[in-house]
């Protein structure tokens, strides 16, 4: 049993006193080169960094939406359907970014009670940035505020959540930082939004969003030709590399790439250096896996790096205790639907809308008869036999009873799809277990995309279908009439439980995204939802808490009650009041960690650890 202390910033293990936790306006000044910019800058190791201006009706941080547009359930249109500018792709990609993150309902008190909105003047630079041994880069983007203050060097480098594109942590990064006078660097960790498509070969992804056609080395994503008619690839899923083995590497990249940006940016104050420049490293969800990956780095060649570290219900496969996301989400995705008729969850509206249970759930619950996995004959036993499996290995209640969010919107299948074909690296040839993903007409057939809909894709989509107006095809669908997502389902777990070759290639991408140990001397808040549904902490952000406590290793692990995992949903009338959101008390956290190093004696450069 875990016990929790609380405080008014939640409920802590053992914690340690102190340190705590995705639409627009008419756009009107459009985003031009800089007159003052100073000449671009081209290092050894980075390309050449220019920088766009972001000011007036267009600022840095929410591209002039502010918080009434962000609230708007209207994305901002494109002028032109077929052929938007770039300014507008931006806009309109901070919208669904900040949309998709942040619970942006009045009485939810983001963007008024925290999180500060004002605009933000100053400028951007992006580039694309490749790790050794990848065959993709990953899209890096540096924010510098024309308020950066220069007395206090402050870097926050900022992974973006699930598989999002670059933007995909300014709900959370951008929001705190740049108003603080930090600079914020994002990286999308190589997944991100930068779709290519069978019906348009021809084209690729450029560092602006649009889409033409550019050389290799001009674009974002690529793939070989001939990959399939009515297939739509995506860079996580397809690109033939592991990159959730090498997050860590992409954050400390971009925080490289950031240095290299303040260098431009403001070379009368440089060079800006780990030595001098005060770096924080945050992200949740992925991006927080992420934090807690790059904390192993720099043990050996270069010594600290990082101030401190922010990793918000982090999908991470501790060294020790807990399971990797495909193990347990394969088996939720079987086990769940069945487990939630349980009649301890009948007061939830996702499981019982009306007061009826789902024929898709009865039907899971008769599959898994089927097959042999459950004993009972009847419904009500079934679904109790279900859920005794799901406890016995591992699963809370509080998991379950959010997973039927999980459920509900099918978020289990769509997840393992993307990351049974990234493990599996099978690139652009066939995916796994005979999924696929394309545009469907009313049919459910797959048809050719509309250019309007593939210049959407960069700032609409969120990395991994289904969305966007792109779906998962499922091969195996149509022999299982009942219960049609079974067959494909369990080929997935057969995967993670099979002995042979596609079952040991996947183990081994798996594998090479085990966390090791955080490195000494690195303040480390990890806060983590109680209820959380879809990275459960009890083989997540626990139990790399107590696995890496019991190594010795300091850090603050916070346990937040009734908090889940995606503050965006709970807008959703079955989750009002239930939840709180997990964005207010990672603000509060960063207060407190931004106010630790400051009074830490050093106004500028490394704090003393």
């Amino acid at each position: 049993m875990v016990r929790l202390q609380c405080s008014s910033y939640g409920c802590s293990m053992n914690r340690i006193p102190t340190l705590i936790l995705a639409m627009f306006a008419t756009a009107l000044a459009g985003c031009v080169n800089a007159p003052s910019t100073p000449p671009a800058v081209k290092s050894a190791s980075m390309p050449v960094i220019a920088f766009t201006e972001y000011r007036g009706a267009n600022d840095l941080l929410t591209g002039g939406l502010g918080l009434d547009g962000l609230r708007s359930t209207t994305p901002p249109p494109f002028e032109q359907a077929q052929a938007p500018t770039a300014a507008e792709l931006r806009r309109r990609a901070l919208w669904s970014n900040f949309r998709g993150i942040a619970d942006l309902r009045p009485e939810g008190g983001y963007g008024s009670h925290y999180a500060d909105l004002s605009p933000v003047p100053g400028r951007e630079a992006s580039v694309l940035l490749t790790l050794p041994g990848a065959t993709q880069p990953h899209r890096v983007l540096a924010q510098i505020p024309d308020a950066f203050d220069a007395n206090a060097r402050c870097l926050v480098v900022a992974v973006a959540s699930g598989s999002r594109g670059v933007y995909g942590a300014v709900a959370l990064a951008s929001a705190w930082g740049l108003p603080r006078g930090c600079a914020v660097v994002h990286t999308d960790k190589a997944a991100g939004t930068d779709y290519l498509d069978a019906d348009a070969p021809q084209e690729r992804v450029t560092l602006d969003g649009k889409r033409s056609t550019v050389t290799e080395a001009q674009a974002a994503f690529t793939a070989k030709d001939g990959f399939g008619l009515n297939r739509i690839l995506t860079k996580h899923a397809n690109s033939g590399d592991n990159p959730e083995a090498d997050w860590g590497r992409h954050l400390k990249q971009a925080a490289q790439f950031g240095l290299s940006a303040l260098d431009a940016a403001l070379p009368a104050q440089a060079p800006f250096t780990f030595a001098n420049t005060r770096i924080i490293a945050m992200g949740l969800s992925n991006g927080g896996g992420a934090v807690l990956r790059a904390i192993e780095e720099g043990q050996a060649e270069d010594g600290e790096w990082l101030d401190a570290a922010l990793a918000l219900e982090p999908n991470v496969f501790p060294g020790e205790g807990g399971r990797p996301l495909f193990d347990y989400g394969s088996e939720a995705a079987l086990w769940m639907p069945c487990a939630l008729l349980d009649a301890r969850f009948d007061s939830l509206p996702l499981v019982r809308p009306g007061g009826v249970a789902p024929p898709a759930l009865v039907a899971r619950c008769a599959s898994l008869k089927a097959a042999g996995m459950i004993e009972s004959e009847d419904t009500p036993a079934q679904a109790r036999e279900a859920l005794a499996h799901l406890h016995a290995r591992g699963w809370e209640g509080a998991a379950i009873e959010a997973g039927a969010l999980n459920i509900a919107f099918d978020l289990w299948r769509s997840f393992l799809v993307t990351y049974a074909a990234a493990y599996s690296r099978t690139g652009t040839d066939p995916m796994p277990c005979g999924y696929g993903f394309a545009a469907l007409d009313p049919q459910g057939t797959p048809r050719a995309t509309t250019p309007a809909e593939r210049v959407a894709w960069w700032s609409d989509a969120s990395g991994i279908p289904p969305g966007a107006g792109v779906a998962i095809t499922d091969a195996q669908a149509a022999s299982n009439p009942s219960d049609p997502a079974w067959p494909g389902l369990t080929c997935l777990r057969a995967l993670w439980e099979g002995d042979n070759d596609a079952s040991r290639t996947l183990h081994a991408s798996v594998e090479a995204t085990r966390a090791k140990l955080p490195r000494k001397g690195v303040p480390l808040t990890l806060i983590h939802g109680h209820d959380d549904g879809l990275i459960p902490v009890a083989f997540s952000g626990r139990a790399y808490a107590q696995w890496a406590k019991a190594h010795g290793r300091e850090l603050d692990y916070l346990e937040l009650p009734n908090a889940q995992h995606f503050d965006a949903f709970i807008a959703l009338p079955a989750w009002q009041n239930r939840y709180q959101p997990m964005l207010k008390t990672a603000f509060a956290a960063l207060d407190d960690i931004h106010a630790r190093l400051t009074a830490s004696g050093s106004s500028i450069g490394k704090a003393t650890h």
